[in-house]
């Protein structure tokens, strides 16, 4: 499985969490098979985004211009979580590929106006961590 599988997965399993409070557990057996094992990858974007909610919530709420963090749709909101998480807590993939990667789950599960939006959201984030990383 390579990572954009993996995000689809994570994406899906967290979508199910959060929007219906689905088990962990359940969640993941529903979108990746029964007994199938689950990609590392997977489990680690769940455990950090699990560990950081409350700091990536923050960032997403810090960087929105004229909105509220209530009105951002539950697919919205949950590809932010999984690329703020990448962007901050995977030092090894590069923040240019955690926006890519989240644009790309945009034009899966959203449309052009989520794109623009995510990608407006996660640009921002990412100045701010260029900017402390100097």
């Amino acid at each position: 499985m390579n990572r954009r599988q993996a995000r689809e997965i994570a994406l899906q399993v967290l979508f199910q969490t959060t929007l219906s409070n689905t088990d962990r557990k359940i969640a993941i057996d529903a979108v990746n098979g029964e007994g199938v094992p689950v990609d590392p990858f997977v489990v680690r974007l769940l455990n950090e985004i699990s560990s950081h909610e409350t700091e990536i919530d923050r960032q997403i709420k810090a960087h929105l211009v004229n909105w509220s963090f209530d009105r951002i749709g539950n697919i919205d909101k949950t590809i932010l979580r999984l690329a703020i998480c990448e962007m901050l807590y995977f030092d090894d993939i590069p923040t240019t590929v955690s926006i890519n990667e989240a644009v790309e789950l945009c034009r899966k599960y959203g449309d052009e106006q989520t794109r623009k939006f995510v990608n407006g959201i996660l640009s921002s984030i990412s100045k701010e961590i260029e900017t402390k990383n100097r």
